[in-house]
């Protein structure tokens, strides 16, 4: 077993992570991941209402009796969601670790923490980490540039990013971002992390709650198969590429505002990707890792197999690779 600051920090077996991901951290997904001894985060913002979170979280208590947290990202919108409410409820259910990412999260920290609720906040870059672990965080995600949804404007992938961040933070650290077999976490570790979180990997899982079709596509696509849309606005995410994440690039180019692409990138358009199984609905997340994934598991045999292959690179590659110098024989 593999015991890090962060599995002790939020009372898991493995250092593995099921972040926040959009109309796919669901209560049959975050249990599964729970059940496997690794740490699941339902999306509040997947549900409607604070209420209807209120009876996701009770859903999933009802599908394990081991710990599981909520992701809150808060973003800029032109209309925001009731984020004190999604709060309140988390808090009133009783959740003792939130996922939190996007905007400046202090007040939503301060609140939190008043309730005993550990707070692991996701960002894109060491100043932004630093920012996060002064205004009282428990734990930094931090999303490399292979990332899927937003990887942020610096561009800077996880081999430099996480040990970049390893070298200031001192609260325990997951990385994030291209992670999705056990060399992954080896070399997460190797480089100063805690754990590794998992997004498009847990998408392609049996319990995940998206359409067959979709799960199969990630299989079949390799790592070149995402787009960046939205860079000429500043605000940078990494989605599957297809007819729609392919014709907005091009329409950027052209100089388009968000107005023109309002409609083909709209949230509904991508819940449906999920839903229907055409993959060329709407726009939805994946990240550089499809090119890694190659079978569609459970979450319990994903979660064993990377931690058993993971002790065995440690064990046995790693250890085997330290030759003990022969002392010269004695003349």
């Amino acid at each position: 077993m593999l015991q890090t600051r962060f599995t002790k920090l939020v009372g898991v077996e493995h250092p593995i992570v099921q972040g926040g991901m959009q109309w796919v951290g669901r209560a049959e997904l975050v249990a599964a991941v729970a059940n496997a001894g690794a740490l699941g985060f339902i999306t509040a913002l997947t549900q409607p209402t604070p209420e209807d979170l209120t009876k996701e979280i009770a859903r999933c208590r009802d599908l394990t009796d081991k710990p599981f947290g909520v992701n809150l990202t808060i973003l800029p919108a032109i209309k925001p969601p009731p984020y004190a409410e999604y709060r309140a409820a988390i808090i009133d259910a009783g959740i003792k670790v939130v996922e939190t990412a996007g905007n400046k999260p202090q007040e939503h920290v301060d609140e939190f923490r008043k309730h005993g609720v550990k707070v692991v906040h996701k960002c894109t870059s060491v100043r932004h980490a630093l920012s996060a672990e002064r205004m009282g965080v428990d734990a930094i995600s931090i999303d490399g540039f292979e990332c899927a949804g937003h990887p942020g404007e610096d561009d800077t992938p996880g081999l430099i990013l996480i040990p970049a961040a390893a070298n200031k933070i001192k609260i325990p650290m997951i990385a994030s971002g291209g992670f999705a077999d056990a060399r992954g976490l080896v070399a997460a570790l190797a480089l100063g992390a805690d754990g590794i979180n998992m997004g498009t990997r847990f998408m392609a899982t049996r319990e995940s709650p998206i359409h067959q079709l979709i799960k199969e596509k990630i299989v079949a696509n390799d790592e070149r198969e995402t787009e960046l849309i939205f860079r000429t606005m500043r605000n940078t995410s990494r989605v599957a590429k297809n007819e729609i994440s392919t014709k907005v690039v091009a329409m950027e180019k052209e100089g388009a505002k968000f107005e023109d692409i309002r409609e083909l990138v709209a949230g509904a358009r991508g819940k449906m990707v999920y839903a229907t199984g055409n993959s060329d609905e709407g726009i939805w997340s994946a990240g550089q890792v499809q090119g890694l994934i190659k079978d569609i598991p459970t979450c319990a045999e994903l979660i064993s197999r990377i931690v058993r292959e993971a002790e065995a690179i440690i064990r046995s590659r790693l250890e085997g690779m330290i030759v003990q110098p022969q002392r010269e024989a004695a003349e």
